[in-house]
């Protein structure tokens, strides 16, 4: 990875990582969808491979607020559920690394997750009551997780899409996905650290400079999520979620 000076960085730069920082924190605090959005804004600016070692530590700076003002709703019937098949996408995205082109490998999970909500609002308007707590189902979304958060930190759709059909209430959305994401994100570091060397002490440098933007992210998100009722959160999130997967595109 090419080592990031600071004192290199054009304002426009600047302001698109104090901008990503707050989306970032906003994301954290509940605003899901927010934060995916992050991602082909950073890849666009500083490129594929530097965008994922600086935007990690952020994000598990972001988490670490996440669960740490959402964690009494924490369902940790659901992280465990998802964990072990995450560990395992994991494990699969270190392997894959760069052998996949991140343009047309983040296109394929664009659609995937695109084609995910429509069933998710079909499944709505049928007004269905079977919720898919089945194996599988969890096997497929945490090995689906795991693999897009290694490759890319784009997992938030999928993530969004298990949880949400769970009909997790509003704040036991929030916490579940909170813990089980930062779980997720610390068991990178190694691999980014030791295999891929994305993350370095100068990008970890640039990383410390962003984070008051995350918690005026963090505040600004904590205060809108109590504005919204179950269902019009659960339609934001669904609206959140499908525009920035189109962002990928």
């Amino acid at each position: 990875m090419e080592a990031i000076s600071i004192s290199s960085l054009t304002a426009f730069q600047w302001s698109v990582m104090l901008g990503c920082g707050v989306l970032i924190g906003m994301s954290k605090a509940g605003l899901k969808g927010f934060g995916l959005m992050v991602v082909p804004i950073l890849a666009s600016t500083f490129g594929g491979r530097p965008s994922v070692g600086i935007l990690l530590p952020l994000l598990i700076f972001a988490d670490m607020i996440a669960v740490s003002w959402y964690n009494r709703h924490t369902e940790w019937k659901y992280v465990r559920n998802l964990l072990p098949w995450a560990f395992v996408g994991i494990l699969v995205g270190v392997w894959v690394g760069g052998k996949i082109s991140d343009e047309i490998f983040i296109r394929i999970i664009a659609g995937i997750v695109i084609f995910g909500i429509i069933l998710m609002v079909w499944q709505d308007i049928r007004k269905k009551a079977e919720i898919p707590d089945f194996w599988w189902f969890s096997m497929i979304l945490g090995l689906m997780v795991g693999f897009i958060s290694m490759l890319s930190n784009a997992a938030g759709p999928a993530m969004a899409l298990y949880f949400l059909s769970m009909r997790l209430p509003k704040n036991q959305f929030i916490g579940t996905a909170a813990w089980f994401i930062f779980i997720v994100n610390l068991t990178k570091v190694p691999f980014h650290v030791f295999v891929w060397k994305t993350i370095t002490w100068q990008s970890l440098l640039f990383d410390v400079t962003i984070i008051p933007a995350i918690a005026i992210g963090a505040i600004l998100g904590i205060w809108l999520v109590r504005l919204f009722p179950e269902r019009a959160y659960r339609i934001f999130v669904i609206a959140s979620t499908l525009v920035a997967a189109l962002l990928l595109l």
